[in-house]
């Protein structure tokens, strides 16, 4: 790093050119989805409607199962 040169705070917005539908933030709820799940070594299917009701704990981790 080049002493020189002063570092600046760059905002989300300045990375992420895309719109996106939900961002979701602390305290939101999260939208009604399916989605394919690794549950006990399976590929399942996960309905969160399901759910309602009960305490969900949601982990994405967008760059699984993908050979990056």
């Amino acid at each position: 790093m080049n002493p020189d040169h002063e570092q600046e705070a760059l905002p989300v917005e300045f990375f992420d050119t895309c719109e996106q539908p939900f961002c979701a933030s602390r305290d939101d709820f999260a939208p009604a989805f399916n989605a394919p799940a690794l549950i006990n070594n399976e590929i399942s299917s996960v309905d969160l409607l399901k759910e309602r009701g009960k305490w969900v704990i949601l982990f994405f981790y967008a760059s699984d199962f993908t050979f990056v």
